[in-house]
């Protein structure tokens, strides 16, 4: 076998990335729970105009760490309930008089 047609083997689940976003929580009420408001930039398609996006994650917080207006790191997990899809990884900078939107 030669080594060109010889391919390496595919990576297994534990191996690959998981996909994280960085965002503020906006929300810390339920057990558990955050919500988290990932603002993204992105550009008109026509006019070239920067625009602002944004999409709001529900979050697994284990800990109860996080609090309204912190800045949170959250990556992608599996199907914890029906709305959450994302755990809390690290709490990057704390919140100082949060008065939310």
């Amino acid at each position: 076998m030669d080594a060109e047609t010889q391919q390496a083997p595919a990576p297994r689940a534990a191996e690959t990335e998981r996909q994280q976003v960085t965002g503020v929580v906006t929300s810390a009420k339920m057990q558990k729970t955050i919500v988290v408001r990932v603002t993204r930039t992105v550009q008109h398609r026509l006019y070239r105009r920067v625009q602002r996006r944004a999409k709001k994650y529900y979050a697994h917080d284990e800990h109860q760490q996080a609090r309204p207006g912190d800045t949170v790191r959250i990556e992608s997990t599996r199907p914890l309930s029906r709305l959450k899809r994302w755990r809390l990884v690290e709490v990057l900078s704390r919140a100082t008089g949060y008065r939310g939107d």
